[in-house]
């Protein structure tokens, strides 16, 4: 088969940031005499994407020009059709003069560029999520974050001497250059590819089938293995899935699996946008656009960010421009009389119908150590998922309490911590005092400080939970946005309890006087920053229980906390 002619990169040239040979080692042997910063792991990320051409054109991270016109019009500084900002975040204090270089490092303090500094400029985290996702909301994943990061944006060309190194499955991380080849040795002009985060089922490989078959080409599976929305399943897990059926349930002559560094936005119709343009450069000319595609849930009040269909119809108005043709995920059902799926549109009058969701998967089957039936999924993707995903009464979770101070959370807490132990689950215990004794020695209480403090503590307890362990926080946590970071770092498994506990009420029981000292120091005009004072308390909008820190005791309230977790599968019953 002759090679097929690949669409070309976006823009028209693909990006190679990466630098070899002699220039290389002349860089590593200038970087100790170089300032240096540390970049997290979504800069990781976005510098793996702009150095192999994935973020093609971008050559760097975006400059003001280009960050303020990407986030009025969707358009980078020279016109260019661009969704949503890239940027890289600094301290300025870690910061040499403009023109000078410095050395990007990751979070093992190894080398991964030099870039040179032409532009500092603030940003504002809240003009950003306005304009970029559409929300100011903390429970937007993004919101969240942008309030941790830093106050100035960096940018200036960069040359990459280590790429980020991984150790697994290697053979299926390839560069979009590499995908281009392997694409063209197919033969098939025509390219579809499927962005994935999650398992796939039946339905998806219908669905993928489906679309190879209609654009007549090659089928790229090109899940992502950067960030993802928190709670989603390992990429370890999904990998092994996504093996499993390429190699048993495609056609390898037509079929390409290769994994994506991304760190997604979940910003929904912008991502899908980001998405196409990615797939571009890796030489797809057609792209699989889902319900909600990139969505991440609901907000605050309960309903979706995005509207299901919204990445749909923004594709197809920039479809041209971005020379990527939409083929959209039609929602498609089981007929279990004729073993076959279908279009909803499609199903014949009185027909029998199957369906399962993604939170039945999770509840109804995983989280009871279930096997999902092979009309829903293969059999070796539902055997690592049961592998992988213990039932929930096996897994580990976090209680985290929140509240004024005096709301009862510590004494709930105690008989919570009672009550599990007496049903053989081993409890960590993260107090708010106690952890500002040791975890947090040091700390005041500015607003910095006390997210600072929030964010260690749920570091601390995703790790517990994590490696099967139970853990009850309970700290004040005032603010909505870090408690959302803490919940991430937990997961899927974070049980957020709300003592709902009036501040009157919270006075009377005030044994330390504390509320008497910051009321005192307000009257004398030294407010002391102290939550139901003269700083704001954000409580939950929703949480999985809220409980009041009166009228009731605190066995009567962990004796609910304990009903609920029996209810959600967490303990089993006695």
């Amino acid at each position: 088969m002759a090679k097929a002619k690949l669409i070309p990169p976006y823009g028209g040239k693909l990006v190679n940031l990466v630098v070899e040979g002699k220039e290389r080692e002349e860089l590593l042997a200038r970087t100790s005499s170089l300032p240096s910063i540390k970049i997290t792991m979504r800069n990781l990320c976005d510098l793996e994407l702009i150095a192999s051409g994935g973020f093609s054109p971008l050559t760097t991270f975006m400059g003001k020009a280009d960050y303020e016109r990407v986030l009025h019009e969707m358009r980078l500084a020279d016109g260019t059709l661009f969704p949503l900002p890239i940027t890289l975040t600094a301290d300025p204090k870690e910061l040499p003069a403009v023109g000078e270089e410095i050395v990007l490092r990751n979070a093992n303090n190894d080398t991964i560029a030099i870039m040179q500094l032409d532009e500092v400029f603030h940003w504002d985290a809240d003009t950003e999520a306005a304009l970029a996702y559409g929300s100011t909301d903390p429970k937007h994943p993004m919101v969240s974050e942008m309030a941790r990061w830093n106050k100035v944006c960096i940018s200036g060309p960069m040359k990459v001497v280590n790429m980020p190194k991984y150790y697994d499955f290697v053979n299926l991380r390839q560069t979009p250059a590499e995908v281009r080849a392997l694409l063209e040795e197919m033969g098939h002009d025509n390219v579809v590819a499927f962005q994935t985060r999650n398992p796939l089922h039946r339905i998806h490989e219908e669905l993928t089938k489906r679309a190879a078959a209609q654009v007549k080409g090659s089928l790229l599976v090109h899940p992502v293995v950067g960030m993802t929305k928190p709670g989603d399943v390992d990429h370890y897990t999904r990998v092994r899935t996504y093996k499993a059926l390429v190699d048993n349930y495609y056609d390898k002559k037509s079929t390409l699996l290769s994994l994506l560094p991304l760190a997604m936005r979940m910003a929904g119709p912008k991502e899908a946008l980001l998405h196409a343009i990615i797939r571009r450069n890796h030489g797809v000319n057609h792209f699989i656009v889902g319900r909600d595609h990139a969505g991440p849930g609901n907000d605050s009040t309960g309903k979706p960010f995005y509207g299901p269909y919204d990445a749909q119809e923004v594709m197809t108005k920039y479809e041209a421009e971005l020379g990527v043709k939409m083929i959209p995920f039609e929602m498609l059902v089981y007929l279990p009389d004729e073993d076959r799926y279908v279009e909803e549109k499609d199903v014949p009058k009185g027909a029998k119908t199957l369906n399962i969701s993604g939170t039945q998967v999770r509840d109804e089957y995983l989280a009871k150590g279930k096997l999902l039936p092979e009309w829903f999924t293969r059999p070796e993707t539902a055997e690592i998922l049961r592998e992988m995903y213990p039932p929930r009464h096996k897994q580990g979770f976090c209680i985290w309490f929140t509240g004024l101070s005096g709301s009862g959370k510590s004494a709930t807490a105690q008989v919570v911590t009672s009550l599990l132990l007496e049903r053989g689950r081993e409890v960590a215990i993260l107090d708010g005092d106690v952890v500002r004794t040791h975890l947090s020695k040091g700390l005041g209480f500015s607003k910095e400080d006390r997210d600072t403090n929030i964010i260690r503590i749920g570091f601390v307890a995703g790790e517990i939970a994590h490696a099967g362990g139970t853990v009850i926080c309970a700290a004040i946590s005032p603010y909505r946005a870090t408690r959302a970071e803490a919940r991430k770092m937990v997961g899927e498994n974070f049980v957020e309890v709300y003592m709902d506990t009036p501040v009157e009420v919270c006075e009377q029981r005030d044994v330390k006087g504390l509320y008497a000292k910051a009321r005192q120091a307000m009257t004398d005009g030294k407010p002391m920053g102290f939550t139901g004072v003269d700083d704001p308390y954000e409580p939950p909008i929703e949480p999985e229980i809220t409980i009041q820190g009166y009228g009731a005791s605190p066995e009567d309230n962990a004796r609910k906390i304990v009903a609920y977790l029996e209810k959600q599968g967490y303990i089993l019953p006695q």
